[in-house]
């Protein structure tokens, strides 16, 4: 999805949370506000014109590109979600970028060091006057009070333990160690979502597994129906052929009943006939018994 909005900021840090929610979708805001508490947003690279990031939502990992372009603030993102003017990835990353970029934003130059030259004022003798010396020590214990701080620092970043407090520190090398912190917290946020990724992945290798193995028995069934399919045409051919003769010997049955039923109706009138003879042979029988009779006695 890819979105274009005009945009009055001069820098992607300018944008703070107020100013995003009053543009965005309240939902997607919300949405994207968790994003940002539950460590979803790994930003990738970032300056005050461009931000690439990645963003694990719902349903997988998601990367945005957000950039300011000619008054404009077009957003990209691999999502298909519709919210308008902004999905609530890209706006997890502005609100992750504005909390990451406000340690460097908020600090606040600091003068340098003055030492005294040879046209400094003197204390008479050709020394330097104390009050320069008094800069330069203060300095010196601030960058000794940082090693001192960076060792264990050092240690608990190597055994995956909490840093030690730096709230004694001052001037520029608490900015140091505050950089040093946030940068060690991203390590972290970085393995954690590593994690978050390599869990993800190998549950969608099983997940992949578990289809991939629904496909081959897929394609075993598929096959036995082939075969039973085949199987079943073969028996309806020869079912064809058998109705085929069956229709044939029907036909010759009917044939048959035809001249069964002529040859009865020639029987029954040769019967008929053959009656009438037999009828005539009995009177015929009769008259010479008749003649047989009379003729002695004459």
């Amino acid at each position: 999805m890819r979105n274009k909005i005009p945009c009055s900021a001069e820098r992607l840090s300018l944008l703070d949370p107020p100013m995003i929610q009053s543009v965005v979708d309240r939902g997607a805001f919300q949405i994207g506000t968790q994003y940002v508490a539950e460590n979803r947003v790994r930003i990738v690279e970032a300056d005050e014109s461009q931000i690439s990031s990645a963003v694990i939502g719902s349903s997988g990992l998601y990367e945005q590109t957000i950039r300011l372009k000619d008054g404009h603030l077009v957003s990209k993102c691999s999502c298909a979600l519709p919210e308008e003017p902004m999905c609530r990835h890209c706006i997890a990353v502005l609100l992750e970028y504005h909390r990451w970029a406000q340690p460097r934003t908020s600090r606040k130059p600091r003068p340098a060091p003055t030492v005294q030259t040879a046209a400094s004022p003197s204390n008479g003798n050709g020394t330097v006057s104390g009050g320069t010396f008094s800069s330069v020590d203060l300095k010196l214990s601030e960058v000794m009070a940082f090693i001192e701080w960076l060792q264990p620092a050092m240690k608990a970043v190597e055994r995956g333990q909490p840093m030690p407090d730096s709230s004694k520190l001052s001037g520029d090398v608490a900015a140091w160690a505050h950089a040093i912190r946030n940068l060690d917290e991203r390590r972290r946020e970085g393995e954690e979502i590593q994690l978050s990724l390599e869990s993800e992945i190998r549950d969608r290798e099983a997940y992949v597994g578990r289809l991939t193995n629904q496909l081959q028995a897929s394609m075993g069934e598929v096959k036995t129906a082939q075969v039973a399919h085949q199987e079943a045409m073969q028996e309806l051919a020869t079912h064809k052929s058998a109705l085929a003769r069956v229709a044939d010997l029907a036909t010759e049955v009917g044939g048959y009943d035809n001249q069964l039923k002529s040859i009865a109706g020639d029987m029954l009138s040769k019967g008929t006939q053959l009656e009438k003879l037999a009828t005539s042979f009995r009177e015929v029988a009769a008259a010479l018994r008749t003649l047989t009779k009379s003729g002695p006695s004459q």
